[in-house]
């Protein structure tokens, strides 16, 4: 335990006074009841037994920011740094500002922000593994670094950017509210390093000295219904009516006359210029994301049309499962999902810690996609294989395994759906997500199955007329969907108005080259239901403008979301100067604080001295730990 010093100034000290019972949101600010059995209990930290009596160790403690205060020095950044041994290129408190006005009326805003240690923890409840905990000592959201396996779900779903993805280790970290310092009566040590007394911590709510305000957010500071953050500000000077970021995210903050609060708003700071960029966006970092999601989908719009094709009567789909198709065809929809599954997990920052994936059934949708997707494939590889038998009891098996997999891709299909509802990126946060995907379930796995059936000349006029109607479906299904997205998202006062810019200007032509693709698609496949014949070279010309557009408009799905973060600085927490860094070789650099991603790259060997490390008997412990609860 970290020993107190005899001369320890007044202010890095913890105050010990009575506390609110219900802090600003209506939450209680006792994080247990006064009788419940955890207070009865030894607290150990750190191996150390603590006393018992100890009156503010389980209230909600919380950050304070004097942004009149904070002359931007990155003291608290350094001493946060120094004490977790942070790398370079990775910091759990970081300092950024927005600014406004014009000389000789030119304002700058400083925002010192780490973790806010929040009432609602989204990240608590998004990840997969289970590695982070509500602490009922001081209400710390704590996050165990070797429990993660390097997803990054949480570092999308929080709104504040608290959890950090290091891209070269592969795994998550954050603040921990220096909760070893709060034990022994010391505040966090960024407070202590603080130049300007711009940083303070206490039980929330409890007004630090010589401060007349705790507000709840200040121009700059995303929305707070996410999540109720434990965070409270004072800031009394005036400030300009349009606070701008510095940073690359096309974002500035109006303040609302009637509410006096700011809002986000574009903010059109590179033009209207439109771009392709499409190096660029084939080659995002998400690149895993759009593969794994275009095959799963595929692959689960093909099942659907193999199985609940055939049980409804379809004549053209029955005659399907005898032709010579159906064997290879089922093998072709394994060797997709296989392919996107390996992406997937090889996207991972630990990958050969895949099955910690199913620890959070309770509350991830994450965890929740996993296990339907599994499902699905489970019940794929069963249909499959008691396919290639003929007797009564191997068609009920065969039966079995469909229902086994519809239902994987209700649950998967409905959770990979949910878990990009993000409030934190406005962008993914509209039904145009679930439009997007269904749509691409149903025309991609109606192409899949078209081109099998034209490879092994099995295609008739009827099964062509089933197919073309589906993907003509799945077709307007998606459009309608876009259609309305950008209708909502143009107007919007969020982030989504800075993609909606991105969308039309960095990657315009590649947009309107999609949204090309896509009506030329839906164009030829009218054609072709209304000339009822089948043609080799309309389903070929169908299948290039249908990949096409859904390679294009998946990574543009990815490429275009704006999270609501914390503003960064010119150099720092800047995106565009992160990209800038990487392309002409500043990463290379430490002092720079950009370091290149590795993490995501296949290095087989690695993996397998992953492997040999994680032990037989550490798996089965695991699996015991997701049935045990």
């Amino acid at each position: 335990m970290i020993e107190v010093r005899k001369n320890e100034p007044k202010y890095v000290l913890l105050r010990k006074e009575p506390s609110k019972k219900v802090n600003q949101y209506g939450k209680p600010i006792e994080t247990v009841a006064a009788d419940n059995e955890l207070r009865k209990h030894a607290f150990i930290i750190n191996n150390e037994e603590q006393p018992a009596e100890n009156p503010d160790r389980y209230k909600q403690h919380g950050f304070y920011f004097n942004a009149d205060n904070c002359i931007a020095c990155h003291a608290c950044e350094a001493a946060c740094s120094e004490k977790n041994d942070n790398p370079a290129h990775l910091a759990f408190r970081s300092v950024g500002f927005v600014e406004g006005g014009t000389y000789p009326n030119y304002q700058r805003l400083n925002i010192s922000m780490a973790c806010n240690h929040c009432d609602d923890p989204v990240c608590l409840k998004g990840c997969p593994t289970r590695a982070y905990t509500k602490f009922a000592e001081y209400g710390a959201v704590l996050q165990d670094p070797d429990i993660c396996f390097g997803c990054g779900y949480c570092t999308w779903v929080c709104p504040y950017n608290a959890p950090q993805l290091d891209p070269v280790e592969g795994v998550v970290s954050k603040c921990n509210m220096c909760v070893d310092r709060l034990e022994v009566g010391l505040k966090p040590s960024c407070v202590a390093a603080c130049l300007g007394n711009a940083l303070d911590f206490g039980v929330i709510e409890n007004t630090p000295e010589n401060r007349t305000q705790t507000k709840t957010d200040i121009p700059g500071f995303p929305r707070t219904d996410i999540t109720h953050p434990n965070i409270r500000f004072e800031q009394t000077r005036s400030t300009q009516r349009d606070m701008m970021r510095v940073d690359s995210t096309a974002v500035k903050y109006h303040k609302d006359d009637t509410t006096g609060k700011f809002k986000p708003e574009l903010d059109p700071k590179h033009g209207f210029k439109r771009e392709w960029n499409l190096a660029k966006l084939l080659g995002s970092h998400e690149s895993a994301h759009v593969a794994f999601t275009l095959s799963i989908q595929a692959v689960m719009g093909a099942f659907v049309m193999l199985t609940l094709g055939a049980w409804t009567a379809f004549p053209s789909i029955t005659s399907l499962k005898t032709s010579a198709t159906f064997i290879p065809l089922l093998i072709v929809m394994l060797l997709l999902t296989i392919t996107g599954l390996f992406k997937l997990n090889m996207h991972l920052g630990k990958p050969h810690r895949f099955y910690r994936g199913f620890y959070n059934l309770k509350m991830s949708p994450v965890s929740r996609e996993i296990a339907g997707v599994t499902a699905f494939f489970t019940g794929l590889m069963g249909y499959s294989f008691f396919a290639l038998f003929d007797n009564a009891f191997t068609h009920l098996l065969q039966i079995g395994f469909a229902l086994l997999g519809l239902a994987g891709i209700g649950l998967g299909g409905y959770y990979m759906y949910k878990l990009y509802r993000i409030k934190a990126r406005p962008y993914w946060n509209h039904w145009h997500t679930g439009a997007s995907f269904i749509g691409t379930g149903l025309s991609l796995g109606s192409l899949l199955i078209a081109l099998m059936t034209l490879l092994f000349g099995t295609m008739s006029n009827e099964l062509s007329f089933v197919l073309v109607t589906t993907i003509a479906f799945g077709l307007i299904i998606e459009g309608i969907g876009l259609f309305a997205h950008a209708r909502d998202l143009q107007p919007a006062t969020s982030e989504g108005a800075a993609s909606f810019y991105e969308q039309t200007t960095t990657y315009g032509y590649a947009y309107w080259l999609r949204n090309g693709l896509l009506i030329i698609s839906l164009i030829i496949a009218i054609v072709m239901l209304l000339f009822s014949s089948v043609s080799i070279t309309a389903f070929i010309l169908l299948a290039l403008m249908l990949l096409s557009a859904s390679i294009i408009g998946r990574s543009l799905f990815y490429v275009l979301v704006i999270p609501t973060t914390m503003p960064g600085a010119f150099f720092w927490k800047n995106k565009g100067f992160v990209e800038h860094a990487r392309e002409i070789g500043l990463a290379d650099m430490p002092q720079m604080g950009v370091a290149y991603e590795k993490h995501h790259k296949f290095d087989l060997k690695e993996l397998m001295q992953s492997i040999k490390e994680t032990t037989a008997k550490d798996a089965i412990a695991q699996i015991k730990r997701v049935f045990t609860g």
